[in-house]
């Protein structure tokens, strides 16, 4: 049975994301996480097909989603227009608010709780 909360990291690199969600794996196993990051072809960026991938791969129906840039936020954005996922938006830094969150899904704290912990790290 998969988890209805999941997290999705996108990133203008491939790298960053890809670290951020093997952080993530160390302590929310049981929490679906993905990520997107950087171009189509390889470089420092945002590409909409591996946005929309990485929403559309999770296993979650409802997925907070963590970016560090703003093209980033606008993909994410775009594909909350366009799918049938509940997408939650957070303007918090890209690994504490994805590494608080992953660990309260991990431990299944209410939903709320987590939503107001994450307005009090707000800064973008």
């Amino acid at each position: 049975m998969s988890k209805k909360y999941g997290i999705a990291i996108i990133s203008h690199s491939a790298e960053v994301a890809h670290g951020i969600h093997q952080i993530l794996l160390e302590i929310a196993r049981d929490v679906p996480i993905t990520h997107a990051g950087g171009t189509d072809d390889g470089g420092i960026g945002t590409s909409f097909e591996k946005v929309s991938i990485a929403f559309e791969t999770n296993e979650a129906d409802h997925i907070y989603a963590f970016y560090d840039l703003g093209s980033a936020k606008m993909n994410i954005e775009t594909v909350m227009d366009i799918s049938d996922k509940e997408i939650l938006l957070f303007d918090v830094p890209i690994l504490e608010g994805a590494y608080a969150t992953a660990a309260q899904l991990q431990i299944d704290e209410k939903i709320d709780t987590i939503n107001e912990n994450l307005k009090t790290i707000i800064v973008k």
